[in-house]
């Protein structure tokens, strides 16, 4: 037995209190061995895709040959930028980006830098050489024959009949796009000429390549962001300390006063919160009526200058009404709560001294970080060698809509002398993807569909182990009669090394439980995606209906594999954590935007303000998160411990309350002494007088 004390075990304390303090009763034994079945089985798993697959496949772009641009020790070692022959042919950047575009890809040092056709460079090389010194490095390897009739060249792909000027993007070569006083240009041109000396616009590059200068401007919007969290990470730094310092102290005052700081908690929320209609009510009145403020934010769109959007009226309404909606909801919950505040806040009090006796449950979140951390990491390492598994696989390419060998495989040896290119004309084998035709690649999508199955139950094994662990750690302090004196020694290790020992089993079961739906959840997000482009209501309809009941069903699943060990009591933890991000969240507002004057000069030249001071308040609040899930975890405890304690004793000798004096005084329950402690008792009286 882990209790110390001497008084016997309560006869009456429930079943699931006796599995937290013995050494035996194993649990769902049967679960635990086919858990470490599957764990084994998984790691198996990633030891074959390990042997199979090759993470180059994923790093280095692909050229129609199946060889990687870049990749050392290759006759591509300088070569690390994919180069398109016709880009005109591509339909989407979706089509570039996944190695789709039926037209030969091909490996380059660097991307053309001017204009030119095949045509124009075979007439000015007969003048001057150096025209086709300069072509010939966007053409096959070895093709050295500038006399071969153009025709033919183009005939066999040997050379791209157009070059445009291009920069790197995703090691891959686009256009280079820039809009001059509103007008799209490309080198400062809005027109060239196309393989067929044809005239074309610059727009049918744009068409061609359509979503590629939106991804160049959030490359351009990512390279700012990065420029601010390098400016301004130190300050940033400063206010996570902060708000693990402010995280620790309140916890810390909890202990002393509980009631005092709650109620002030409380009360400076609701106030808060009635400042903050007020002001957005104030806001909405002031630019009702005015020019331009009735813009709807969905049409203006993405903006990353956020002062844009508080100059809308529907901004501030829809701030009024989500405030409101909160206030209201904190006042009918305290209303309806009203009488068991005071038990809240005892079990405050309690839950702080607890903590205080077993410090070591605030650093506990750290180690399910680092289990975390390890799952996502064995996963995302298995996906890759996964998805990189296999040989190089070819298929047929068309520009044509109506041709019968599109998609169908191809081997580019032999694909010139087919009859493939006769039919379709402009078709191209193109490298596809990586595969095969063995038992291991024929199963690899099921292999990826157990690799995020096992992941989801790992991950939900650990966050559940995180809250048996707590929960035990906490109830030996409650069911400790004398405290702290009865309270076992490392009760956090003991309770982590007892979940693993007997309980293992009942955790990775109600893990697998949330782990299946989760997974139909996330299947039935993928249909949805599928389906986005059909017009079938009904099929809409019914997959609607069946992810919001498993989105219900997950958490209340949630809810009842956390309250296996506890009950739920967060309102009052949850408006300390919104306080205490929300008061870093202003301080870091004013300092970000230079309204303090006394360090206004430390400021760091920022981009986007919003991006530290995003990342502070959401960092603040993790923070705070990570502490006061702690705390929640031990007052959750403790109530159900409390629960427990009213339900099976009496405060007799025989079966006295656990709950702490607090506790007792505010129910009026007092335990009842033994007759010897009672003669004891009077003898140091007689002693004292």
């Amino acid at each position: 037995m882990i209790m110390s004390y001497s008084e016997p075990h309560p006869p009456s304390m429930p079943l699931k209190f006796i599995h937290t303090f013995n050494f035996w009763g194993c649990t769902d034994v049967l679960c635990c061995v086919i858990f470490v079945i599957v764990i084994l089985g998984y790691i198996a798993l990633g030891t074959v895709a390990w042997m199979h697959g090759d993470p180059r496949k994923v790093v280095y772009p692909t050229d129609s040959y199946g060889q990687f641009c870049g990749q050392q020790g290759t006759s591509n070692a300088n070569k690390a930028i994919l180069f398109y022959f016709n880009i005109l042919q591509c339909a989407n950047p979706a089509v570039l980006i996944n190695l789709q575009c039926p037209t030969t890809q091909l490996c380059v040092s660097k991307c053309p830098d001017r204009f030119a056709t095949y045509i124009d460079m075979q007439y000015s090389y007969r003048r001057n050489k150096s025209y086709w010194e300069y072509y010939k490095q966007f053409c096959k390897p070895g093709f050295n024959n500038p006399d071969k009739p153009v025709a033919q060249v183009l005939r066999d792909e040997d050379c791209p009949s157009m070059i445009v000027p291009s920069r790197p993007f995703l090691q891959r070569c686009f256009p280079d796009f820039i809009t001059r006083n509103g007008t799209l240009t490309v080198a400062n041109k809005t027109s060239f000429k196309d393989g067929n000396g044809k005239t074309r616009s610059v727009a049918d590059l744009r068409d061609a390549a359509n979503g590629i200068t939106s991804l160049l401007d959030a490359k351009e919007v990512g390279t700012k962001i990065f420029e601010d969290y390098a400016s301004s990470w130190f300050w940033i730094l400063i206010g996570l300390v902060i708000s693990m310092l402010v995280s620790l102290l309140f916890i810390l005052l909890l202990r002393f006063t509980a009631g005092v700081l709650f109620w002030f908690v409380i009360f400076g929320v609701i106030a808060a919160v009635g400042y903050g209609i007020w002001h957005c009510y104030w806001e909405y009145r002031s630019l009702k009526g005015k020019p331009d403020s009735d813009v709807t934010i969905s049409d203006i769109g993405f903006q990353t200058d956020f002062r844009v959007y508080l100059q809308l009226s529907q901004t501030w309404l829809i701030f009024l009404i989500s405030l409101a909606v909160i206030e209201g909801i904190i006042i009918l919950v305290l209303i309806f709560l009203r009488n068991r505040v005071r038990i809240a806040i005892a079990l405050l009090k309690e839950g702080s001294k607890a903590i205080g006796c077993i410090m070591s449950t605030l650093f506990y979140p750290i180690i399910t970080f680092q289990l975390l951390a390890l799952c996502i990491a064995y996963w995302a390492v298995t996906a890759v060698f996964l998805a990189s598994s296999g040989d190089a696989v070819y298929k047929v390419m068309s520009t044509l809509p109506d041709c019968k060998y599109t998609n169908l495989t191809c081997d580019p040896k032999t694909f010139g002398q087919s009859n493939v290119t006769k039919l379709c004309p402009g078709s191209q084998c193109t490298f596809a993807f990586y595969g095969g035709e063995s038992w291991y690649h024929r199963y690899i999508f099921a292999f990826q569909l157990c690799n995020l199955f096992i992941f989801l139950w790992l991950v939900n094994f650990t966050i559940a182990l995180g809250q048996c662990t707590l929960a035990g750690a906490f109830a030996s302090y409650y069911w400790a009669l004398r405290k702290p004196a009865d309270i076992p020694p490392c009760p956090l290790a003991s309770s982590f090394g007892r979940a693993l020992r007997y309980h293992t089993g009942s955790i990775a079961f109600g893990a697998l439980i949330l782990s299946v739906v989760q997974f139909i959840r996330i299947i039935l997000e993928y249909l949805d995606h599928k389906l986005k482009g059909a017009h079938n209501a009904f099929a809409h309809f019914f997959l609607c209906c069946l992810k919001c009941c498993f989105w219900c069903l997950e958490h209340f699943i949630k809810f009842m594999n956390r309250n296996a060990y506890i009950m739920v009591t967060d309102f009052l933890l949850f408006l300390g954590k919104l306080m205490i991000s929300g008061s870093i969240g202003v301080l870091a507002f004013f300092f970000f935007t230079r309204r303090i004057p006394v360090i206004q000069e430390e400021v760091p030249s920022l981009n986007y303000y919003w991006v530290p001071l995003l990342t502070v308040i959401f960092g603040s609040y993790m923070i705070a998160h990570g502490f006061f899930n702690v705390y929640a975890m031990c007052v959750d405890t403790l109530f159900l411990c409390f629960l427990s304690d009213l339900e099976k004793n009496d405060g007799s000798a025989s079966r006295p309350y656990y709950m702490g004096s607090s506790l007792r005084a505010i129910l009026n329950k007092k335990n009842h002494r033994r007759p010897e402690e009672k003669q004891g008792g009077g003898k140091r009286e007689r002693k004292r007088h």
